[in-house]
């Protein structure tokens, strides 16, 4: 593993009574005034069927979901963020690391009809992690992803790891985490290679001057 990826699954586990706490009390403004609602208007403009969410976290989507579903299940690598899940209930939840899930996809299940990924696709596998969903995937299923938008990175324009300090969060002092930045390009061409895209959608804070992400929905080849 990389510095960048090992400081990055440890950020999540040190960072996850904030976390939790943040997202329960609908504490950051983005999460609040659009992309909560994107990512649900998103997943439900379809039936669900048997439902994965990749990067659960704390079990929220999972949660706003398990009444639309057939099964949904949730993974996430951090144990303590899977711990806070499994109090509130409403999924299956399982600790998976992107490593075990490349290696052996199966763990998160199979035949899964509709697979999100929100806010959680932030390292530098993400080739690989789509092959892995679409081994565990039906025909035709839906992949949804939910991502920092690139116009929000300050330049260069290009693929790289970066810092999250969370200072816009306020409240408890956070952990900083390394994420990968993509440009638009950089998703498009590695989700198209098992994933056929079929919607790009920018979901957008009225008074903001740049979307608040980028949200991508595709369908198995």
């Amino acid at each position: 593993m990389t510095d960048s990826r090992a400081a990055q699954v440890a950020s999540w586990s040190k960072n996850a009574e904030n976390w939790t706490a943040a997202v329960r009390s609908d504490a950051i403004a983005s999460r609040r005034e659009a992309t909560n609602a994107a990512i649900l208007a998103a997943a439900l403009a379809a039936p669900l069927g048997k439902t994965l969410d990749v990067g659960c976290g704390e079990g929220w989507l999972c949660r706003e979901l398990r009444n639309s579903t057939q099964e949904i299940v949730g993974v996430d690598v951090s144990p303590e963020l899977i711990s806070r899940a499994r109090e509130e209930g409403g999924a299956t939840y399982d600790v998976l690391s992107y490593a075990e899930l490349c290696a052996e996809p199966a763990r998160a299940g199979k035949d899964f009809d509709t697979i999100v990924c929100n806010f959680s696709l932030l390292d530098d596998r993400l080739e690989p992690i789509c092959d892995a969903l679409a081994a565990i995937s039906t025909p035709k299923a839906r992949l949804l992803i939910q991502t920092l938008h690139p116009l929000a990175f300050a330049p260069p324009y290009e693929d790289g790891w970066r810092i999250e300090s969370f200072e816009s969060f306020g409240g408890e002092k956070w952990a900083p985490m390394p994420y990968f930045a993509r440009t638009l390009g950089s998703w498009i061409e590695a989700i198209s290679k098992r994933w056929d895209l079929k919607r790009l959608l920018e979901p957008k804070i009225p008074s903001a001057p740049i979307p608040a992400s980028l949200l991508l929905v595709a369908e198995r080849r």
